[in-house]
């Protein structure tokens, strides 16, 4: 990703449309409540323009994006060269379907139907455009085809689709061959304190969209143990529990047809379906850890780095928040440490993490390097109620609790354009936090 190739005027300006759009379109929403109020329609005249053609989140720079530029940008001939942008949602709220809502799933508009369609007609091609995929998955996965496009994404599976089912055979072989060689050392002295923690642990996540069953546990066990195992330099560690959720909900939305996993039994399916659950849900994950394993050796040095790093950057940023935070004692790693080590997963629900990974999965190093700047974003995004707050408990108790139940495809879109915006303002300063 060469500084020179950006257009840094066009990345600004697409990162502010988008969250101006936001904006406008929380006018309208206060707008239209209070018309609804008082019992009588809202004429349409007097609702705020909300300009949607240019609502497009900046995508990362790539030769092979230039061929699209011209349709993500303009026609103009000198922008044809510049760096292309992936499509967000023309209309704000387009991407309900392809979000993992856990709910009714209305029927699909006119343009999410076609939007699913390029996702399926890409996917079908004997070999894989992996680059084209990950442009077209930077603003969100229709979920229909989201358990193939994650697996590509995350290298799990081959480009070539006449490899594919040879792989997931081999792959899936290969996870159970593990649990025949390991599983039963668990009851060993020398692991039950990993397998202990891990017992404790699962029950605790509780996500809201997951009910913990026994199968579900059982599950969950296996797949953190094999890899603690095979990963002796950091073993398990507290964190990486949570990482399992996301890749197993996905893959468990490709075999059933109910919009609410919380409700499904999932020891109903059979158990073939539940064994390829569970490999696919270890590899994908070992491929996330691969990336981020620092994170989790001993005394986490990858975390304590990323959050010092975040400390630097939201002191360029907004030097305002940070010197609040200062002025109070509230040291980042009192809230950011879970930030990092969990990927945001305890801070929104887990229809946005889904949301998230999908754009983390397209863009180089989501989920170390980018996430960095996500942090930055999500943390300014609250600097309003932060420099409200006068009392160093209630500062410490409002960023361990933030306010993001309602969170949707639209907060997460907003919040991913501004992390882009922050990540091209810095392209140029890659000592940006060093002081």
């Amino acid at each position: 990703m060469a500084a020179e190739n950006l257009n840094t005027d066009v990345v600004m300006e697409t990162a502010n449309k988008v969250i101006q759009n936001h904006s406008r379109l929380q006018e309208q929403h206060k707008l239209q409540e209070e018309q609804l109020q008082e019992d009588k329609p809202v004429p349409f005249s007097e609702l705020p323009s909300v300009v949607y053609g240019d609502n497009r989140l900046v995508k990362s720079v790539s030769e092979s994006h230039a061929s699209s530029s011209a349709e993500s940008v303009s026609e103009n001939s000198s922008m044809q060269r510049s760096q292309s942008l992936p499509h967000a949602p023309t209309d704000p709220l387009e991407g309900e379907v392809a979000d993992h809502n856990m709910s009714a799933t209305p029927a699909l508009t006119e343009r999410e139907a076609f939007r699913l369609d390029k996702f399926k007609q890409l996917l079908a091609g004997p070999n894989t455009n992996l680059d084209e995929l990950r442009k077209l998955s930077w603003s969100g996965i229709p979920k229909q085809v989201r358990p193939i496009t994650w697996k590509l994404l995350s290298g799990y599976l081959p480009a070539n689709v006449d490899r594919r089912e040879g792989t997931l055979q081999r792959k899936r072989k290969e996870y159970f061959a593990f649990i025949e060689q390991y599983y039963d050392s668990r009851n060993d002295e020398s692991h039950q304190d990993t397998y202990r923690q891990i017992h404790i642990d699962i029950p605790r996540m509780n996500p809201e969209s997951l009910r913990l069953q026994p199968k579900v546990t059982e599950i969950f066990e296996r797949i953190l143990f094999i890899w603690a195992i095979r990963h002796p330099a950091s073993g398990y560690v507290q964190g990486i529990n949570d990482l399992v959720t996301p890749f197993f909900v996905v893959f468990v939305c490709e075999y059933i047809a109910a919009e609410e996993v919380e409700n499904f039994d999932v020891s109903s399916l059979p158990e073939e379906v539940l064994q390829n659950i569970e490999a696919d849900s270890y590899w994908c994950m070992s491929k996330l850890l691969d990336g981020i394993q620092d994170n989790y050796t001993f005394a986490q040095p990858g975390i304590q780095k990323k959050v010092k790093m975040l400390e630097e950057l939201v002191s360029r940023i907004d030097e305002q928040v940070h010197r609040h935070l200062d002025q109070h004692e509230v040291k980042y790693l009192q809230f950011a440490f879970r930030w990092m080590n969990n990927l945001l997963m305890r801070e929104v629900p887990l229809r946005c993490t889904i949301r998230l990974w999908d754009t983390y999965q397209s863009e180089p190093e989501g989920f170390s390097h980018f996430h960095l700047y996500v942090c930055a974003a999500f943390l300014v995004r609250w600097r309003k109620e932060i420099l409200e707050e006068k009392d160093f408990q209630e500062l410490l108790i409002f960023l361990q609790n933030l306010p993001t139940m309602h969170w949707g495809n639209e907060d997460i879109s907003v919040l991913l354009a501004e992390a882009y915006r922050l990540k091209f303002a810095f392209a140029d300063a890659p000592n940006h936090y060093k002081k």
